[in-house]
């Protein structure tokens, strides 16, 4: 992929991002990586069999209106970047002779417009989106929504209102800014949507920018 050493996958919660990030690491045998796990934001508010909300998470999410969940996590994801970009920075110089690898990271955190802004050699960066009913379903099917209480369904809707908002505003600055997006709603498999990052990957001939941006 013309010597590319970091490929970025960004996008909403919920679109398959981990997933594809883990074979699309497997194929160049980087090493893979979350933004999350820098410094995570109130995560996903519903229960799972080995994990209870926090109250804090619980509170986040019942206390702030949408406008003020996005204001929340633009900001998290502003103060967060200057990692992000050492850490990119640091994999995309890196002398291949060394015994450190390449780097796959994915995360929400990849904002288009930063991201735009690299002036580092070696890095491709895509951005995956999905229907809202694409995501509604998956996050209904991760909180198991139709079991849910009405106090639970309450913080489930919130974090889907956020996540399709995030999602409006980045799809807007991905067109904007003439970028690479995958649409990953139509059923592909995380082998096959690898794939296709991989090939538009290798196409781009800045950071997130290939002929077939759109």
């Amino acid at each position: 992929m013309h010597d590319v050493r970091v490929v970025l996958i960004g996008g909403t919660s919920n679109v398959g991002k981990s997933t594809v990030a883990q074979v699309v690491a497997e194929r160049l045998g980087f090493e893979c990586r979350s933004t999350d796990l820098l410094a995570r934001h109130p995560g996903r508010p519903w229960r799972t069999p080995e994990r209870e909300v926090p109250a804090h998470v619980a509170e986040h999410y019942g206390s702030l209106t949408t406008d003020e969940l996005i204001t929340s996590v633009l900001g998290h994801y502003e103060r967060l970047w200057p990692r992000i970009e050492e850490l990119i920075t640091a994999h995309a110089t890196e002398d291949r002779g060394r015994t450190g690898t390449g780097l796959v990271l994915e995360g929400s955190a990849l904002w288009p417009a930063r991201v735009a802004g690299l002036r580092v050699p070696r890095t491709a960066a895509v951005w995956l989106t999905a229907d809202d009913s694409v995501v509604r379903a998956r996050i209904h099917a991760g909180g198991d929504y139709a079991a849910a209480t009405d106090e639970e369904r309450a913080l489930m809707d919130k974090f889907l209102a956020r996540t399709e908002r995030y999602q409006t505003l980045m799809v807007d600055a991905i067109d904007r800014l003439g970028l690479d997006r995958i649409d990953a709603s139509g059923g592909q498999t995380a082998v096959e949507l690898a794939d296709t990052v991989l090939a538009t990957a290798d196409a781009q001939t800045a950071v997130g920018r290939s002929s077939a941006g759109r």
